[in-house]
């Protein structure tokens, strides 16, 4: 009996320290396939409850409401059931931090809070020399609907005001959730701005938007695949041809990285559609390129060849365990690729583990790999889409793209459009440029934000040059 009262005692002590020290905001960021979203949470005691409302600033979303808040033994669960969002988390009295997962959907995703401001909440970072100053031309804020997915896609239409405008380009951005500037905040860098202004400079009238869920656009983003985002970029297309004003002008989609998959796969289906711009597309089956891509950046990061190799190995051995597995339940899923994670991590030399624990590193893996968005990318073939692409197509890729190698994906490319018998194809690797179409020097992710151009010249007067001939 008396041990009963000692444990019972403990536990009011916890929850009443707990309850003292939660309230308050708490600033995290998720991580979205390399992309960082700063998440807040404000978190109130209301007499013996908490009430909390949520903030993404960078997708333009403040003082979300939430159904509920508890804790108990310093667990903290805040619901949001609207969004379909869940927090949960561990708190950490003694460094005053919240360790969880944001579960939205299926997908979950570490999120580890402090009291400490994250980035989103600094002064604005400065302008690029290539971020426009002025604005020649009419900009218009446009709204438009998927059918398919009942989203609505928030976005700005640039024309030029004057000559004679004949094209229009509808840009589509790469993986992660990204704005219609395509918005690098990590590197401060805005190339679909800088893109949009180029080209509606150089005559080409341009259409970009926020991804769904993102910024202003409506939808779910973390539940969403390669395959939604391209009902979403046909949904501009057919929004385009439904305005009196643009429905004569000939349609091009122009698609970085990501996009760049997409591009085809709405050209191969949708005769509207006239011409594709492929930045640094991906055309090799992507188990090849995200193996490569990862060695590539190991490579530039100093690991060892062992480990280099080992994470090759298991790379290979993940990837193709969740192609074998389409049909296979999440939950189970995750069990097996858990098992699979702790096997091999367990090979890998202690310093290239980045100080972390095997089990935090199989958790921050296991989660992505399991989502609907990487199941279906993992098994995604470019080529596929490509070979029954019959109108005009340009792709360029930097030779020191170290995200989707140069060589193998414009060789890719090429193979594709010969198959398809695609008399009027273009293939260009740019020296020396990176996968944001940087002038750099090894083309590690880490220059990115190094580098003052946002998109050489080269690659800009490249791409319109092109279209202007069409």
């Amino acid at each position: 009996m008396k041990k009963c009262m000692i444990i019972v005692l403990l536990l009011l002590a916890a929850r009443g320290s707990f309850a003292q020290s939660v309230a308050g905001d708490w600033y995290g960021s998720l991580n979205m396939k390399g992309t960082l979203i700063p998440i807040i949470y404000h978190i109130v005691k209301n007499g013996d409850t908490f009430v909390s409302t949520m903030d993404s600033p960078d997708q333009g979303a403040l003082g979300l409401a939430t159904d509920k808040t508890t804790f108990l033994n310093n667990q903290i669960t805040i619901e949001a059931s609207k969004y379909n969002i869940k927090y949960s988390g561990s708190f950490i009295p003694d460094s005053n931090k919240i360790k969880g997962f944001f579960t939205q959907g299926t997908v979950a995703l570490p999120l580890d809070l402090s009291n400490h401001k994250v980035n989103s909440t600094a002064p604005p970072q400065e302008a690029r020399p290539q971020d426009p100053k002025d604005f020649p031309y009419k900009q218009e804020d446009v709204m438009f609907l998927n059918p398919r997915g009942g989203n609505r896609l928030a976005g700005t239409l640039t024309i030029p005001v004057s000559g004679h405008v004949s094209k229009i380009v509808i840009l589509i951005t790469g993986s992660g959730p990204q704005n219609r500037n395509e918005e690098v905040k990590a590197f401060n860098h805005r190339p679909f701005l800088v893109w949009s202004d180029w080209l509606t400079r150089q005559g080409i009238a341009v259409l970009r938007y926020d991804d769904r869920g993102i910024g202003q656009s409506t939808g779910n983003f973390m539940s969403s695949t390669t395959a939604d985002f391209a009902d979403d970029a046909e949904a501009a297309v057919k929004y385009i041809k439904s305005r009196s004003d643009l429905k004569d002008l000939s349609i091009g989609l122009m698609g970085h990285s990501e996009g760049g998959m997409i591009a085809p796969v709405v050209a191969s289906r949708n005769k509207d559609v006239k011409f594709i711009i492929l930045l640094a597309g991906p055309a090799v089956p992507i188990v090849q390129l995200m193996i490569k891509q990862s060695d590539d950046q190991m490579r530039l990061g100093g690991a060892s060849e062992e480990a280099r190799k080992l994470s090759d190995s298991t790379d290979m051995r993940l990837y193709t365990f969740v192609n074998e597995h389409p049909n296979l339940p999440a939950a189970d899923l995750k069990i097996k690729i858990d098992t699979l994670l702790y096997r091999d991590i367990r090979k890998y030399p202690v310093a290239d583990l980045g100080g972390k624990s095997i089990a935090e590193i199989v958790k921050e893996n296991d989660m992505q790999v399991i989502s609907p968005w990487f199941r279906y990318f993992i098994a995604f073939k470019p080529a596929d889409y490509l070979m029954k692409v019959k109108c005009p197509l340009l792709a360029i890729n930097g030779t020191l793209d170290m995200q989707v190698n140069s060589k193998a994906n414009l060789g890719a490319i090429k193979t594709a459009m010969e198959i398809a018998d695609n008399q009027h194809y273009k293939v260009i690797p740019l020296t020396d440029l990176n996968h944001l179409f940087q002038k750099a020097k090894t083309g590690a992710v880490t220059e990115y934000g190094q580098i003052s151009e946002t998109v050489n010249p080269l690659a800009l007067q490249t791409v319109s040059n092109w279209i202007n001939q069409l």
